[in-house]
């Protein structure tokens, strides 16, 4: 494999780019106008220009991707995460072009890709499961009796659904109509395809997702796992590697749970399973994403291995170098998503220009990026600017490390998610790892992180910043275009 085309933007496309390099592989980078200038454009080896801003209209231009890949002698194309990287008819039609797909086989990722036929999958390899039913209904009726069955609360989900799209929590019997029809109102709008599930609502849940590898010699290893419990709107926003939670016992058999998973559908690559962990330490499978993650790096950090690496040289043929037991954790590894999102305006998008945006650097921070000082960030695309990553021997030294990287983080032009990372590292529950899915339901207000924030001088200036970006607001013309790149990153 001599060209690897990545059909992807900004961080996660600049970070494929560089593992290729040292690998000796050139690459080819994709690029919309809004684009033209961005880091992973100017990187690469060779750049094409998709079309206008609009993802429809660029990034998910499958054909118009793979013609571009065959003029330019490409072997391999990887997609990156979100976009085209779980669209098994874009993978099948990048392998009869005669290119390698830099991910799993299409069956898996159909499989895998209907949370129905993933959870059939999972329960023929004894997973855990979270009790509910095993097909997909759109009768008000069924559900309730179901949610009499299970024990309210209870949880629908759309079937073909991701991102906290389709998904309603149900407490009382007397709402489940309402909540069914805006979950299948809402599944139909994102999906087009209105088929739901329904499942108990687990207390106190916790988002635990096991890492794993699988080569075409039949070997598939679990590379630990994350806790990815913060989130906002069903998305993460704050990831770590280990958990706090797991213990050796636990790990191990959630480890194993993953690799039966992934055998279920022959999988070849990384890709995530993902699980919920109740109160009582009792797992349940939730979903596998048939991608790289968007939180890869504290696994990394945490293994010493590069995932890029492995998914190119397992796509290339090769045979996993390493078996489980050669595996082990090292030290604690914290990621921040840093959004350019407004957190004193329930975490909006906020769009501008980069007037001043200067990294953190030292040894144990990493910075997974996509843009320079000086550049807009567009309307049309998800509004991660970058991944924020740090390690250290032991959890407490990894958080007071984040917290001197998002001190040494500047950035003017936009609101960012730093200070709510800031908020989240200072918080009781956080630093004893007491908390769940609900951290910013139960803890979290712009309030609250107002009053979080010394000296005096720095809560104006956050304060001014949001005067000054919601009066810019005003004169928006345009609305926001939902993001298909950060869809299923949850």
């Amino acid at each position: 494999m001599k060209k690897i085309l990545v059909a992807n933007r900004g961080e996660i496309a600049l970070r494929i780019m560089r593992t290729a390099r040292q690998m000796g592989i050139q690459t080819v980078a994709v690029y919309s106008e809004a684009d033209r200038q961005a880091p992973h454009v100017r990187f690469a080896d060779e750049a094409v220009l998709l079309g206008p801003p609009p993802s429809a209209q660029s990034y998910l231009l499958g054909d118009k991707i793979i013609e571009k890949a065959l003029e330019l002698g490409v072997d391999g194309i990887h997609p990156g995460y979100g976009f085209l990287s779980e669209n098994a008819d874009f993978a099948r039609k990048v392998t009869a072009a005669g290119i390698t797909f830099i991910g799993p086989d299409p069956h898996s990722i159909e499989m895998m890709g209907s949370k129905l036929a993933a959870k059939e999958a999972a329960k023929k390899f004894h997973v855990p499961m979270v009790p509910g039913i095993e097909q997909a209904i759109t009768d008000v009726e069924t559900a309730k009796e179901i949610g009499r069955k299970v024990g309210y609360p209870i949880l629908i989900k759309a079937s073909a659904g991701g991102g906290g799209k389709g998904m309603r929590i149900v407490e009382r019997e007397e709402d489940t109509k309402e909540q069914m029809e805006r979950a299948i109102s809402e599944a139909i709008s994102a999906f087009g395809d209105g088929s739901v599930f329904i499942e108990k609502y687990v207390t106190g849940p916790r988002h635990v997702e096991v890492q794993i590898m699988g080569d075409r010699h039949g070997n598939v290893v679990y590379l630990f796992e994350r806790e990815c419990s913060i989130q906002r709107r069903h998305q993460k926003v704050v990831e770590e590697a280990p958990s706090a939670i797991l213990t050796p016992e636990l790990r191990k058999a959630m480890g194993e749970a993953a690799v039966r998973v992934a055998k279920a559908c022959d999988y070849v690559g990384a890709g995530t399973v993902e699980f919920l962990v109740d109160i009582n330490r009792e797992f349940y499978f939730l979903e596998m994403n048939t991608r790289l993650q968007v939180e890869h790096p504290v696994t990394e950090m945490i293994t010493g291995l590069d995932l890029v690496e492995w998914q190119i040289r397992v796509a290339r043929g090769e045979q996993l170098a390493f078996r489980q037991e050669d595996l082990q954790i090292h030290g604690h590894a914290l990621e921040l998503r840093v959004y350019a999102e407004d957190p004193l305006n329930n975490f909006l998008p906020s769009v501008g220009t980069l007037s001043t945006y200067r990294l953190p650097e030292g040894e144990g921070i990493r910075v997974d990026g996509g843009y320079t000082e000086g550049m807009e960030v567009p309307i049309y695309y998800d509004p991660m600017l970058a991944k924020l990553v740090v390690h250290a021997p032991t959890r407490t030294e990894a958080i007071q490390k984040m917290k001197e990287a998002i001190a040494a983080y500047e950035v003017e032009g936009v609101s960012t998610t730093l200070p709510f990372g800031r908020f989240v590292m200072d918080h009781e529950a956080f630093i004893t790892a007491n908390f769940d899915t609900h951290f910013v339901q139960h803890y979290y207000t712009p309030e609250k992180l107002i009053e979080s924030h010394n000296p005096a001088a720095e809560v104006a200036a956050l304060l001014a910043l949001n005067l000054y970006l919601k009066e810019k607001d005003q004169l928006k013309v345009a609305e926001r275009e939902a993001s298909h790149w950060g869809r299923r990153a949850k």
